[in-house]
């Protein structure tokens, strides 16, 4: 969680951009806890309220690595790149030919930027991952490394890979591949196969929306630990993530791919609005191919 942001802005864009009435910036930040710091830029390279850059308290006391820094200044970008700091660059009509290269993260238009908004780029820039959304029991957040020993335990079950591909056998290797799918599909896309919580912590699954090569449409994949099935999970995580899939991805239609004999998820897949559409053979089985429509479910308290 972002708990300080600092502002290194030239002082007339500060002022006409972000401490403005019509900027809500700061009032949000405050507002969810956050400290903010301005460090106004008064020419000849010196920033108003700092001493030089080592000396300065914020690397003193410890607050660095939860300190979100906004830059439009290429000079200082670059610098706090240098130094590892979270640095988020800030172009606006001044300061078009800074080279903010390599950034993954732009603010063009701060005045319409919020609290949500620098807490993912925070979350991103710090390797920490995004809460996805959360249901009456359950949280869905990005995937990370510490799910890996959970993740073993709930593919060890049979039933789970009978019918879907199991984990790598090396952990090494699956801890491996889930550091690459953070930084290549979690960066790039803002989406993907995600981690399922109970809001005590305990992770029960994985569930959310990939791609399949072949396929048009946006695949929903989920699964959910033997010990946690015939509680409603699956059913209420999938309504959730449907809902998001439409509300906040622009994914009016899924698909979901369930191998033949598989009833349970056929099943869910049913109960959740999903059509069946057609038999599909793939290198590893006949699946059912199943389609949903564009109503949105409401009931989650089902399956």
């Amino acid at each position: 969680m972002l708990k300080r942001a600092e502002l290194w802005i030239e002082q007339n864009i500060l002022q006409k951009k972000v401490l403005c009435e019509g900027c809500t910036l700061t009032d949000d930040l405050h507002a969810h806890g956050v400290e903010t710091i301005f460090r106004k830029y008064c020419g000849e390279g010196t920033w108003a309220g700092t001493g030089g850059w080592e000396q300065d308290s914020h690397v003193a006391d410890g607050t660095a690595d939860e300190t979100l820094y906004i830059t439009d200044s290429e000079a200082v970008y670059r610098m706090m790149e240098q130094e590892g700091r979270y640095v988020l660059p800030y172009r606006h009509e001044g300061n078009q030919d800074a080279g903010f290269w390599g950034a993954l993260y732009v603010i063009e238009k701060i005045e319409e930027v919020g609290y949500e908004t620098l807490d993912m780029a925070y979350r991103r820039l710090s390797g920490l991952p995004w809460e996805i959304l959360t249901t009456k029991r359950c949280i869905v957040r990005e995937t990370i490394e510490d799910d890996t020993d959970s993740f073993y335990d709930i593919y060890a079950e049979p039933d789970i890979t009978k019918y879907m591909e199991g984990l790598y056998a090396d952990r090494a290797e699956e801890i491996a591949y889930i550091k690459d799918y953070r930084e290549k599909v979690y960066s790039f896309y803002g989406y993907g196969m995600w981690t399922v919580l109970t809001k005590d912590g305990t992770v029960i699954g994985r569930a959310g929306i990939n791609w399949r090569e072949g396929f048009d449409l946006p695949e929903l994949g989920f699964v959910i630990g033997v010990p946690w099935q015939r509680q409603g999970y699956a059913y209420e995580v999938c309504c959730a993530i449907v809902d998001y899939a439409r509300e906040e991805l622009g994914f009016d239609r899924l698909q979901a791919l369930v191998m033949e004999g598989n009833g349970k998820s056929a099943a869910l897949c049913r109960k959740l609005g999903f059509k069946w559409a057609e038999k599909v053979e793939l290198e590893d089985g006949v699946y059912d191919l199943y389609r949903n429509g564009t109503k949105k479910i409401i009931d989650a308290d089902g399956m």
